[in-house]
Formats: C-alpha cells, sequence, structure tokens
C-alpha cells in the first residue's frame, strides 16, 4: 500500500467509523451467532498473494462486524463498561500511526512527559494525596499484581527477587469475598498461592467488615503466619460496594501491611466532590489503581495506577541491562522500571485528548447523570410490588430479581429466563451475579452516550419479559 492509497482508505474508515458511532443502536447489542459460525467463513490458510484492500475492509463489514458485540451501544449495561469517546479514538489512531515504543523516556520523551503530567492531572481531578506518583499500566489486574509483588518484596527486603522463596516466608493477603477475581489470579502468580488469600466477611451492603479482617489478621500472627496486602474496594464487582477505607488504613498501619486500594471502576465517580466519602482514608494507603477505559470515556488499555512509595515499586521491578542504559537515566522517569512489561504503548495520549476535549466539567456531568440514572432505576424498582433490590446502590450498578408470588426455589430459574429473553432480543444486553445465594439481574449504567430513554426502555422490557416468562410458569 503507498501513502495515496492509504490516504483514501483512511477516509473510507474514517468515514464508515463515523457512521457506526452515529448508527450504533441499529446493531443487536449481541450477535445472533453460534460457536464457530464466524471461523467456518475464514480460508483455513493464509493468502499466497495480496489482496484488494477493498476486499479485506467488505470482509470486515460482513464477517466481522455481524459477529461483534456492540459494547459502543448505549443499550449495552453489562459487566462495567469497557468505555470510549470520539476524542479518545482520534488520539488512538494517533498512537497507532506514531507506532511508539515507549520503554523508557529516550525512546519517546514526549510519551514518557505527557504520562507523567496526566497522572498529575487525574490526581488533582480525583482529589487522591498530593504524595501519590502514577504510571499508567494496562489494567487493573496488572496493577494489583504489581501492588503485591511490591508488597513482597519490600518485606522481604527485596530478597525473593534475588533468591526465590525460603518457605519461611507464610505471606498471607486479605480481600473481601466480593473482591474481583485478579486478586485470586495474583496471589498465584505472585507465589503466594491460593490458600493464603483470606477472603474476609462482608456487611449486609457487601462491603468487608474490618472486625472480621482485624481478627484473621490476628489467627495469622498467632499461628506465625505473615499478614502481607490488603485489597479494599471502592466498588466491588458485582454490586459496587464501597469498602470502609479508612478503617482499613488503620489496621494495615497497626500490623505494618501493604494497603491497596482497588478503584477500578467506580474510582472515576472521584471526580464528584460529592463522591469523595468513597475515599476517606486513601491518604494511608500505600497504593490505588482506576481505570480510565472503565468509566472516563478512555479506549482500553488505560490504567492509573497510583503508589506512596516509588522507590519500593522500581526496586521490584527494575532491570538495567547496558543497552537501555542511557545518560539521562538518572533526571527521567524510566516507566519499563514501573511495572511488569518492558513495551508500553503511547497511553497517555487519548487521555489526554478526552481530558482536554470533554474538559474536567463535561466529565463531570456524565458522571452525574450515569448516577443519577441508576438512582432513578432505584427508585422504580422499590416501587414495584414484584420486583426487589438485591443489594444498596451506591453508584449507577443496580442488582435487583423479579420476585411475584411464588415459591422462591423457582426464582432463580425466572430470573434466569427473564434476563435470556431479554438479551435474546437484541434490544438490550446485561449480565447476572449471585448475591446470598440469590440469582440477580445486574445492570450498570456507564456507557458514554447513555440517555434517559434507554434506562427506560431497559426498565420497560425486562417488566415485559417478565410478564410472559411468569405466564409459562403458571
Amino acid at each position: 500500500m503507498d501513502n495515496e492509497s492509504f490516504r483514501r482508505h483512511a477516509h473510507s474508515l474514517v468515514d464508515w467509523m463515523a457512521d457506526y458511532l452515529q448508527n450504533v443502536e441499529e446493531y443487536p447489542v449481541l450477535p445472533d451467532v453460534k460457536p464457530g459460525d464466524i471461523k467456518k467463513q475464514f480460508p483455513k490458510l493464509p493468502p499466497e498473494q495480496s489482496e484488494q484492500f477493498e476486499a479485506i475492509f467488505a470482509d470486515f463489514k460482513q464477517q466481522i462486524v455481524p459477529g461483534m458485540t456492540h459494547w459502543e451501544s448505549p443499550n449495552f449495561m453489562a459487566y462495567f463498561p469497557g468505555n470510549k469517546s470520539m476524542p479518545s479514538i482520534l488520539g488512538e489512531m494517533l498512537t497507532a500511526t506514531l507506532g511508539a515504543q515507549c520503554m523508557i523516556w529516550l525512546t519517546s520523551p514526549a510519551a514518557a512527559e505527557l504520562e507523567e503530567q496526566m497522572m498529575e492531572w487525574m490526581k488533582e481531578m480525583l482529589a487522591l494525596p498530593k504524595h501519590f506518583t502514577g504510571v499508567i499500566q494496562d489494567t487493573a489486574s496488572t496493577a494489583t499484581l504489581c501492588a503485591i509483588l511490591t508488597a513482597r518484596e519490600k518485606s522481604s527486603g527485596y530478597k525473593v527477587n534475588e533468591e526465590g522463596f525460603s518457605g519461611t516466608e507464610k505471606y498471607i493477603v486479605y480481600a473481601s469475598n466480593q473482591i474481583h477475581s485478579s486478586i485470586d489470579k495474583a496471589v498465584k502468580i505472585a507465589g503466594i498461592g491460593s490458600n493464603n488469600l483470606r477472603k474476609v466477611n462482608v456487611d449486609e451492603a457487601f462491603a468487608l467488615d474490618p472486625a472480621h479482617l482485624e481478627a484473621l489478621i490476628k489467627k495469622d500472627i498467632a499461628e506465625g503466619r505473615k499478614p502481607l496486602c490488603v485489597v479494599s474496594a471502592i466498588g466491588t464487582t458485582s454490586t459496587t460496594a464501597i469498602d470502609p477505607i479508612m478503617a482499613i488504613s488503620k489496621i494495615c498501619q497497626k500490623y505494618d501491611i501493604w494497603h491497596h486500594v482497588d478503584a477500578a471502576y467506580a474510582g472515576t465517580a472521584l471526580v464528584l466532590p460529592e463522591m469523595r466519602w468513597m475515599a476517606e482514608g486513601v491518604e494511608l494507603a500505600d497504593s490505588f489503581v482506576f481505570n480510565p477505559h472503565k468509566w472516563m470515556f478512555t479506549n482500553f488499555d488505560c490504567t492509573a495506577y497510583y503508589v506512596k512509595d516509588p522507590r519500593a515499586l522500581i526496586n521490584t521491578f527494575s532491570i538495567s541491562p547496558d543497552y537501555l542504559k542511557t545518560s539521562v537515566d538518572d533526571e527521567v522517569k524510566n516507566y519499563r522500571d514501573w511495572g511488569v512489561p518492558l513495551g508500553r504503548r503511547f497511553r497517555a495520549l487519548k487521555l489526554w485528548f478526552v481530558i482536554r476535549e470533554m474538559g474536567v466539567e463535561g466529565i463531570q456531568a456524565k458522571i452525574r447523570k450515569h448516577i443519577a440514572l441508576g438512582q432513578w432505576l432505584k427508585a422504580e424498582i422499590e416501587k414495584h410490588p414484584d420486583f426487589e433490590l438485591l443489594a444498596p446502590v451506591p453508584l449507577n450498578t443496580l442488582c435487583f430479581r423479579f420476585a411475584p408470588n411464588i415459591s422462591e426455589d423457582k426464582l432463580d430459574g425466572l430470573n434466569e429466563e427473564i434476563m435470556n429473553r431479554v438479551n435474546a432480543t437484541g434490544k438490550l444486553f446485561f449480565a447476572q451475579t449471585k448475591l446470598n445465594n440469590k440469582f440477580s439481574l445486574r445492570l450498570a449504567f456507564g456507557n458514554t452516550n447513555l440517555e434517559a430513554k434507554h434506562v427506560e426502555n431497559a426498565w420497560a422490557l425486562i417488566q415485559e419479559k417478565a410478564k410472559e416468562v411468569l405466564a409459562s410458569y403458571n
């Protein structure tokens, strides 16, 4: 492909992209396909000869798009959003065009220094502690792994990195039984072991119980184990429950334990002064993570990870072979030493575009709208005689079920059937969770272009399918 062909094809792609963003609601949110339907359309062997770009793009539209789940749709209310916005997409296009490998300052000085400034901007936007220093990671899963590895190395005097485990460490990690599965994975990768992850009880709001946490810590210490790290949550995955950060921080200080705060989704809400109660005590924590790619309208992947002690982080991950040394290493931040990978994408660029194009006030306005929509549906559910909330709604994620006057043992199946029928329409996609052994319908409102009409339509559709399913049970 020559430059003129590239220019022509790029224009056609951008035209399609703009049309897609404008018309995405016309697509079924979930594709009507079965496993293998997409793959069987592809040739078994790669082409020997060059193919025309027009043919490739045509196949994209005919074979790929119909098999996609449309996360961009405001009718996507499952999981948490994998968000984006138009300025973010344009920034990502420039990132791909520059093709920079941003492993050290010298390989892209602007990338390193923009990343440093974006972390300062977001720290200011979320009112995070001034002593935090940050780096952009790919995901919160990676950031949490970094926290646990750093806690391990700081506790061992950086000996595990050098000598491996001696077998005497007996490290223990703590998190609530509502914490994200990435913590389970991280303790395995870090060599701590799944059996050394303590799941702490939660209260009626599904937030971690500090009294149970301290009881577990005391028991482990008495039995010769070493409490290493507590992972708390500002917004758990199932219900966005808010753990008591201050109480947990004080316990961690008392027993010299690393405290990592996972605010992957809900952390963005800290841009609102009225929501900063959620982070009270975070100034005492050792690390904090949130994902702009979830609720700050920035394309995946983009995770903001902050630490109180950057030297501990760098000492955990720094590797300095001769071929990576430069004359300015003592003057700059070489972010390759701030996490697991050597290679790094220029993630700060799209974030810069988003914050500048939307402004802090624009971001705040969207977050307030999403929370208000969540509170509207909460009120609708509370006043409906046959629906019930299964968890508090501090933000914009709702867990509820249809609970008409039928046998309790039929309600799980009833609600699962409601979910399946709704999702099969293509008009809405949401998922489920289990709370106190009850099947829960779960909706999360965070799409960039979500409006009241989308939430109202979702609620109407759920009620419609609930009546249909109930009729089949009678």
